[in-house]
C-alpha cells in the first residue's frame, strides 16, 4: 500500500485520489480553491469564479472511454451523474433504426453533462471515502525532495544521483508521501518547483491550433427534456464552424469557432451577433429555434495549444517520486473532446501501479513509457486534426486532396452504419484511426460512396463568406435576457 499525495482537485486529481483509495492505497488531495463542487449545478456552472480552471465553463464531452472507466471502476460516480441529470446517447442512434449490434457497440455511448456534474459526483464519492483526506483551500507551494540513486544504483557508486520527490509543502506545513501526483494542469507550479529542486526541465512538445472558440449556454423550454436527435454535430465550412453540446437537465451549449486571425472573431462576443451567426448553421438553428433561454454570456477561449510534457528525456527520468496526470501530461484542444478520458486513464494507471516502488526512477520511467504508448497516439491524432482545421480556416480551402477524402469518410458515415461504427470507435477512443479507417470493408464502402458521387465536394453547411461578413459586421436584434442561475 502506498500513500499518494495529489496536487490539484480538478477531475484528474479527484479521480486519482478516489481510484487510489479504491485500489487499497491512502491519498491526500491538495486544492487551492477553498470549496469543493456541490450539487447546485447552475450556480456552480455559471456563478463560481475559478481562475485556475478556466475551461470549467466550457462544454465537455465524456466519450465512451470515460464512460466505460466510470462504469467499471467507479460505478457509484456513474450512477450519481445520471441521478444529477446526465444523459446517455448511443452513437448509432443517429439512424432512425439502429443497425444490428456488434461486440463493442455497448461502449459507443456518450455521457452528456456539464463538467460540474462529473465534478460533483466525484466530490460526493470522495466525501464518503475513508482512505482520502481532502485539503481544500490548502494549495501546494513547493516540493520536498532528496538526492536519490537512478535506477537502483547506489549514489556515490559512479551514478549520477537524481532528485526524488518525497512530499509537498503548503502554507500549513509539510506532508510526506510515497508518491506525489501532479494533477495541477498546464497552469500548475510543477515546472517552477522542479527547477527549484535542481531537476532538468521537462521536454515539452507544443502545437498551436489557430482556433478560437465562442460558447453560450442555454436551457430548453419548460417541459422539453431533449432537443432534436440531429443535427447537433460539428458543422463547418472553410472559415468557421458550429457545434451543439447537449448536456444535463435540458441545458446545452452552442459553440462557434473561427481562426484566431479572422477579423470577424471579436464581433462574436456580442450576444446578438453570436446568436445570429449560430442560427446560420444547421445545428445552431435547430436547437435555438426551440425557444431556449440563455443562461450565460458569451464565453471566449483562444490561444489554445496541444501540449505534451515529458518528465523523461534521453538521460532518463528528470525526477522520481513524482508523476503527472491529466493536463499536466497532455493538454489537448477540445475539438475532439479527449481530455477527460485521457485524464481518467492516467488516474487509473497510477492507482493500479502505486504499489510498485513508486518513489523509484524505474516507476517514473514506466509511467512515462505507458503514457507514450497509451496517451501520445491520441495527442498526435489531435494535432493532425487541428492542423487540418486550422489550415482550412486560415486558407479557406479544403475541397481537394486529402481534405476531400476525410470529408467523404465523415459524410458517408452519416448514411452508412458500418462506416459510422468505425468513425464512432475512433471518436470514443476504442480504436486508433489507422486501424478503424484502414479496415478494407470500411474503405470499400467509402470508395463505393464516392464512386456514386463523381462530382462530390465537401459540403459547407452554413453561411458563405459574404453572409458571414454581413452577420458579424452589424448589430442585430436585442439578445434574449440571461436568466439567473438557479
Amino acid at each position: 500500500m502506498a500513500h499518494v499525495l495529489v496536487i490539484g482537485g480538478g477531475v484528474g486529481g479527484m479521480a486519482t485520489a478516489l481510484l487510489a483509495a479504491r485500489h487499497g492505497h491512502t491519498a491526500e488531495l491538495f486544492e487551492r480553491d477553498a470549496r469543493a463542487p456541490g450539487t447546485a449545478l447552475d450556480r456552480d456552472s455559471f456563478g463560481w469564479r475559478r481562475p485556475s480552471v478556466p475551461q470549467a465553463t466550457q462544454p465537455h464531452a465524456l466519450l465512451g472511454a470515460a464512460r466505460v472507466l466510470l462504469r467499471d471502476e467507479l460505478p457509484d460516480v456513474h450512477r450519481e451523474m445520471l441521478r444529477l441529470g446526465a444523459r446517455e446517447r448511443h452513437e448509432l442512434d443517429w439512424f432512425d433504426e439502429r443497425p444490428p449490434a456488434r461486440p463493442g457497440d455497448e461502449d459507443l455511448v456518450m455521457l452528456q453533462a456539464r463538467r460540474i456534474v462529473l465534478e460533483s459526483a466525484l466530490a460526493t464519492a470522495l466525501r464518503g471515502e475513508s482512505g482520502v483526506v481532502s485539503r481544500y483551500g490548502e494549495p501546494v507551494i513547493g516540493l520536498l525532495t532528496e538526492r536519490a540513486a537512478v535506477f537502483g544504483t547506489p549514489a556515490g557508486a559512479g551514478a549520477d544521483p537524481g532528485i526524488r520527490v518525497t512530499g509537498v509543502e503548503t502554507g500549513a506545513g509539510e506532508y510526506e508521501g510515497d508518491l506525489v501526483v501532479d494533477a495541477g494542469g498546464r497552469r500548475g507550479g510543477a515546472e517552477r518547483w522542479l527547477a527549484a529542486a535542481g531537476c532538468r526541465p521537462a521536454a515539452v512538445e507544443r502545437h498551436r491550433t489557430g482556433l478560437a472558440y465562442f460558447c453560450r449556454w442555454y436551457r430548453l423550454p419548460e417541459g422539453r427534456e431533449d432537443g432534436p436527435r440531429r443535427p447537433w454535430t460539428v458543422t463547418g465550412g472553410t472559415f468557421a464552424g458550429c457545434a451543439v453540446f447537449p448536456a444535463d437537465n435540458g441545458v446545452f451549449a452552442v459553440t462557434l469557432f473561427v481562426h484566431t486571425q479572422d477579423a470577424t472573431r471579436s464581433a462574436l462576443r456580442d450576444p446578438a451577433v453570436f446568436e445570429a451567426a449560430a442560427r446560420s448553421f444547421p445545428p445552431g438553428a435547430a436547437w435555438l429555434e426551440l425557444g431556449a433561454e440563455p443562461l450565460s454570456e458569451i464565453m471566449a477561449t483562444g490561444g489554445l495549444d496541444n501540449r505534451w510534457s515529458a518528465l523523461v528525456d534521453e538521460r532518463g527520468p528528470v525526477v522520481s517520486g513524482f508523476v503527472p496526470v491529466g493536463d499536466a501530461i497532455t493538454h489537448t484542444n477540445p475539438t475532439l473532446g479527449q481530455g477527460t478520458s485521457l485524464a481518467l486513464w492516467a488516474a487509473l494507471r497510477v492507482a493500479r501501479t502505486a504499489h510498485r516502488d513508486p518513489g523509484s526512477a524505474r516507476f517514473a520511467a514506466d509511467h512515462h513509457a505507458w503514457a507514450v504508448r497509451t496517451l501520445k497516439p491520441w495527442f498526435d491524432f489531435q494535432v493532425v486534426a487541428d492542423t487540418a482545421i486550422g489550415e482550412r480556416f486560415a486558407t479557406r480551402a479544403g475541397r481537394t486532396g486529402s481534405a476531400r477524402e476525410v470529408a467523404a469518410l465523415f459524410d458517408c458515415a452519416l448514411e452508412d452504419p458500418e462506416v459510422m461504427r468505425a468513425r464512432a470507435r475512433v471518436r470514443h477512443l476504442a480504436d486508433p484511426p489507422e486501424r478503424a479507417y484502414a479496415d478494407p470493408a470500411v474503405r470499400a464502402r467509402v470508395a463505393r460512396w464516392l464512386a456514386d458521387r463523381p462530382h462530390y465536394a465537401p459540403s459547407a453547411a452554413g453561411p458563405d463568406r459574404e453572409e458571414w461578413e454581413r452577420l458579424t459586421s452589424r448589430r442585430v436584434a436585442t439578445p434574449p435576457r440571461v436568466t439567473s442561475p438557479r
